[in-house]
């Protein structure tokens, strides 16, 4: 059963659909306002320091543990729909990772659609990755992570990574991820009712938006589970079964393997979409990054924890 902590979100989500529901048409600068506050459910981690610097043309975000590895890094691509959220909604979920992986986490706020459609995100997440390159981390000391179309982002960057002849990173962890613009997934229809946020409607406006008139849907950039996986880096895809998204992380998981690329799957019971956000507040959220530390840390090089 769920922890009583954890409806925290539902209740958030909740009111958000509801306010959504009665303002369709809301303008692009409220619906950012709004979503602003996602962090406010997030527990602030202790010990981390923050510092906004330029990552290859884009703001960016330090979260620094006290005493964490300076050599290691987590690039992190934070959700939204690619319309929504910044560096700061995400900056304290991420720190928390951080910090149990005991290494610093590097937060892109890559540029939003409608002002940067596709391939903008990808192409900002891939120029900071080779900004960390450029200052001396090696590839294999960097492991991407983001949640939802962060998540998306987290495979994708690999895909252009790979097209321009860079070194991938030593492993990637979406969390929640949007992956499928067309949304074929049959669970937007079996877990309709169970998620508190995310419907069918929704992921298409956002992708409509994201990848702007004429877009292609199927584009391996956008919709990596239309590109080729192979030789990707190992890959720990964490998801709630009450998430409309969840058979995007079942259809990658399952490409993945067919790729013949490493790839480890939890699907958390009645978890929300991003459940990640409760870190410090629900034990759901505090074991699954729990679970990403164990796992990331050795393919990194710091030892188990």
């Amino acid at each position: 059963m769920a922890s009583k902590q954890s409806e925290q979100l539902v209740t958030l989500y909740r009111s958000w659909a509801a306010t959504l529901d009665a303002k369709p048409d809301m303008p692009l600068d409220e619906l950012r306002a709004m979503f602003e506050h996602l962090g406010d459910v997030t527990a602030e981690p202790r010990g981390v320091d923050y510092i906004e610097t330029n990552a290859g043309g884009r703001p960016a975000l330090w979260a620094v543990p006290i005493g964490c590895a300076k050599d290691r890094v987590l690039l992190c691509s934070h959700g939204g729909g690619y319309v929504v959220c910044s560096m700061y909604t995400h900056r304290k979920m991420f720190a928390h990772i951080a910090k149990s992986v005991g290494c610093r986490a590097l937060i892109v706020d890559y540029a939003l659609a409608p002002e940067s459609i596709h391939p903008g995100p990808v192409n900002d997440m891939a120029n900071a990755y080779r900004w960390l390159l450029d200052q001396g981390i090696a590839a294999n000391h960097v492991a991407l992570t983001g949640d939802s179309a962060g998540g998306g982002l987290a495979v994708t960057t690999l895909l252009r990574l790979r097209e321009l002849a860079i070194s991938l990173p030593a492993a990637t962890m979406p969390l929640s991820p949007w992956l499928d613009m067309e949304a074929k997934g049959e669970t937007f229809i079996t877990n309709r009712e169970k998620d508190a946020i995310v419907a069918r409607e929704m992921i298409q406006g956002m992708a409509e938006t994201f990848l702007g008139d004429g877009g292609n849907l199927q584009d391996p950039l956008a919709n990596p589970l239309r590109g080729d996986l192979r030789n990707l880096p190992p890959t720990y895809i964490q998801v709630g079964s009450h998430e409309t998204l969840l058979d995007d992380s079942r259809a990658l998981a399952d490409a993945l393997r067919r790729a013949d690329v490493e790839v480890k799957l939890d699907v958390y019971p009645e978890m929300q979409h991003v459940f990640h956000l409760l870190a410090g507040v629900a034990p759901e959220a505090d074991q699954a990054i729990g679970q990403l530390a164990a796992w990331v840390r050795p393919r990194l090089g710091l030892g188990r924890s």
